[in-house]
């Protein structure tokens, strides 16, 4: 207690010293708690499930497809022959229209096994669970609402177990509530049982995968391995027992903490990296000027010992300070920390998955407390112990000068170190620009200037029959280009970067028909008439879709033994293709009039190619190759479930509430949902890219701050300690230019050796980002140069200003001051 009260007596003496460490340990602390904060959430905690670690989520992967929905039937036999887990169930996304409860409302919905909800043992806050009776083709519609549902738009009103709500025009039972923060697989309104869907006639095909992913419980000592054999064998089976469906189809098995962190990890634990780079330039810029304020301390060091006080003692008390130091920045650090985590969300625009689990919990507490004395004590040593070795003799004479060499040769040391590592952090830095430019350059191939979209989704019970979407659409179209400051108007299955897609394979008319697992693979989007106008899409060869793309050519034709989704494919007679569809199978030919066959049974519709348009980035910009993209004619094979996109002359945000509008016109209960101008679209696809670069810009330019104070302190150090050398050279006929230069060329000299250093680091270091740059090599050259001259000229600056100061020295004011 005697060094706590004494340390705090000393700091409070020099309060601008203890200001200026306690802020830059602060920097490099509070950077550190706010990386810290997201990992810890996103990638060391364990998912909030009981024994998450024993969880597991399956898909189905092919050759041309690493992940692929699981098909029912193929589903229904993995449940049966398998016996490596307690239990295994699938889920998948929908949406859902609430109605009679005040406005409609659209709602994010999941159907879910009751085998999956027993794998997550899950448990309601209120009511019960799906059980497998209600997970049958047949059973009654049930519903389970989230915990914020249930009180945003219910109440929270304990009465609606068992009472009845309307989605999509039908009527369901809630039987239960979940608790507050379960969101499997993210962020929903409700959940419903997913084997009444079994029935249905697509559902019972092997070939058709409709979005189904699984999660399982791993039985007690089952190994990862173990499962992931067991299943393989399982999908070796069925590629024996069904070729046609299932040749070379196998499972994919894998934790289910990875499927949420995967794309996320590397880029973490690589901004984890950064920051403890930043925090050991800090504490290196704080151990020097604890060096140069021991030096100053010499002499008091010196009476302490002289009254007795041992090497242990005095080295414990500047410990002390050291500590107590860092934990002022520990404290001041966790305010920063909480601006950097709110500040890193909202950069994040959703490309952070666990978001809401982030936040400055105890294990965060914990984390901040322990760097804190960490490196209070690691980098205050050496002060403490140069300190506490004060020749007694010579320091009570007042005999020394200067800085003895051991104790210059660290703080020289020391500024090497953060010109190395800052080096290190601007190349990185650099690096991710260069990417993220390129990257915001791609063409996208279509236009996202002036486009507004938002999507409907048409409830089949209103809405069942093609003609009854088409006609709603139709009208809703010419509704909304009616609007003022409105260009053009269409719909479409799938934005463009917004997901939702679509994947199946093809034939080519007059060529060998490959086996089922060989055939080629096309995305298909679902289209009206101008939409390519819409999207700024280039139409390269032929024609667009016009309203003449209809069903028109059915009439007269007897479609009575037809199944529902016969009818719907008998329409379909033309195809647009992109310039890679093209150039990939008609390679030398035009392909206009060409023909493409959809394998779907024996009524697979022959389409006719009528036009061939610019390729788009359907999923990232980043993305290469991929499958050819097709579009079919919206009024041809409509759905009723659709995104539409207005070319507007108009801010696309001021037309959102006159669309809505249109849509209650024609039908009230009718509820808009992801509006957005479609810049937002090109936008929210480089989030993660954005994050980045952003977060490493910070960093480095922190850390090039903390480095060039580093310089600037160890040499202004050193021209206050050789004031009287400077001044005798002067004396002797020293002009200023030869003072500029030896002060500015020992500054120099530590920062090219930095650079070096710095450059060595680099090369080793910047491999980690290989997997995070776009078109960008790690060891780009002019990323390289660059930022050693931005490094070299800052050091340059911070050099100059401390040799300006002794070059105006005065040498007879330099000697008397001796």
């Amino acid at each position: 207690m005697n060094e706590l009260r004494l340390s705090m007596r000393q700091l409070l003496k020099k309060r601008g010293f203890g200001a200026v460490a306690v802020l830059t340990f602060a920097l490099g602390i509070g950077a550190n708690t706010a990386i810290f904060s997201v990992v810890n959430a996103v990638l060391l905690r364990p998912l909030p499930y009981t024994e998450s670690g024993r969880l597991v989520w399956l898909s189905e992967r092919g050759p041309n497809f690493p992940t692929m929905s699981i098909s029912y039937p193929n589903f229904s036999d993995w449940r049966a022959q398998q016996t490596v887990f307690d239990h295994i169930g699938v889920y998948n996304w929908g949406s859902y229209n609430l109605t009679g409860k005040g406005e409609p409302y659209r709602l994010t919905g999941i159907r879910i096994s009751a085998d999956a909800l027993a794998a997550l043992r899950a448990k309601p806050a209120l009511g019960r669970l799906f059980d497998n009776a209600d997970d049958q083709p047949g059973a009654p519609g049930l519903v389970l609402l989230s915990h914020g549902l249930w009180q945003s738009r219910f109440g929270a009103d304990a009465g609606m177990v068992n009472h009845p709500i309307t989605l999509d025009g039908r009527p369901y039972t809630v039987i239960g509530v979940m608790p507050a923060g379960f969101a499997f697989p993210s962020r929903t309104d409700l959940w419903l049982p997913v084997g009444p869907l079994s029935s249905e006639e697509s559902w019972k095909s092997r070939g058709n995968h409709p979005g189904l992913f699984g999660v399982a419980r791993l039985k007690p000592g089952v190994t990862l391995p173990q499962a992931r054999a067991e299943m393989e064998t399982i999908a070796v089976r069925l590629e024996q027992q069904y070729p046609d469906s299932n040749k070379n189809n196998r499972v994919r098995v894998e934790p289910l903490l990875d499927n949420y962190v995967r794309n996320v990890r590397r880029a973490l634990w690589t901004l984890l990296g950064a920051v403890g780079l930043v925090l050991l330039i800090a504490c290196a810029n704080v151990a020097n000027l604890l060096l140069a304020r021991a030096a100053a301390r010499q002499k008091e060091m010196a009476v302490r010992a002289a009254l007795g006080a041992g090497r242990w003692r005095i080295v414990r008390q500047l410990l002390t300070e050291s500590v107590l130091l860092a934990l002022g920045g520990g404290a001041f650090g966790l305010l920063l920390a909480s601006g950097g985590v709110r500040l890193i969300l909202a950069l994040s625009r959703d490309a952070i998955p666990r978001a809401a689990e982030v936040g400055l919990d105890a294990g965060v507490l914990a984390f901040t407390a322990g760097i804190a004395v960490l490196t209070g004590i690691l980098f205050g040593l050496a002060p403490a112990w140069q300190g506490s070795r004060a020749d007694l003799q010579d320091t009570l004479k007042d005999t020394t000068r200067g800085t003895t060499g051991g104790r210059a040769r660290l703080r020289q040391g020391l500024v090497v170190a953060e010109v190395a590592l800052t080096l290190v952090m601007l190349t990185g830095a650099g690096l991710l620009l260069r990417s993220f430019h390129r990257l915001q350059q791609v063409n996208a191939g279509f236009s996202s200037e002036r486009v507004l979209s938002f999507r409907l989704d048409l409830p089949e019970k209103k809405y069942g029959k093609e003609e009854l979407q088409v006609g709603f659409y139709q009208r809703l179209v010419e509704g909304l280009r009616a609007l003022p400051g409105v260009q053009a108007v269409s719909v479409t299955s799938r934005l463009p970067l917004g997901g939702n897609d679509w994947q199946t394979s093809f034939l080519i008319e007059g060529r060998p028909e490959p086996p089922p697992h060989e055939r080629p693979s096309m995305e298909v989007h679902l289209v009206g008439p101008d939409y390519f106008r819409v999207m700024g899409i280039p139409l390269l060869h032929g024609r667009a879709f016009t309203d003449q793309d209809d069903r028109g050519h059915l009439r007269g034709r007897d479609l009575s033994g037809f199944t529902d989704g016969e009818r719907w494919m008998s329409g379909l007679n033309t195809i647009i293709v992109d310039e890679e569809f093209a150039r990939r199978h008609w390679p030398n030919e035009d392909a206009i009039g060409k023909r493409v066959r959809l394998p779907w049974g024996e009524k697979g519709p022959l389409l006719t190619v009528v036009g061939v348009v610019g390729r788009v980035k359907l999923n990232q910009l980043n993305e290469r190759g991929g499958f050819v993209q097709a579009y079919l004619p919206f009024l041809q094979g409509a759905s009723g479930s659709m995104a539409v996109v207005m070319k507007t002359t108009l801010n696309p945000k001021t037309l959102i509430a006159a669309a809505r509008q249109q849509v209650k016109a024609l039908d009230p209960d009718q509820p808009v949902y992801d509006t957005r101008a479609l810049r937002e679209l090109r936008d929210n696809s480089i989030a993660p890219q954005r994050l980045n670069f952003a977060l490493l810009s910070v960093f480095a330019a922190v850390a090039l701050a903390l480095a060039v104070i580093g310089l600037y302190g160890v040499l202004a150090y050193a021209v206050a300690q050789r004031q009287r050398e400077i001044g005798v050279r002067m004396a002797l006929g020293a002009q200023r230019r030869d003072v500029l230069g030896l002060v500015v060329g020992h500054g120099m000299r530590l920062t090219m050796i930095g650079v070096i250093l710095g450059l060595t680091g680099a090369f080793a270091l910047t491999r980690v980002l290989e997997g995070l740059l776009f078109e960008t090599k790690p060891f780009d050259p002019a990323t390289f140069l660059s930022v050693t001259v931005i490094l070299v000229g800052v050091a340059l600056l911070a050099c100059w200003i401390p040799a300006r100061r002794a070059a105006r020295v005065q040498p007879m004011a330099a000697l008397r001051h001796e």
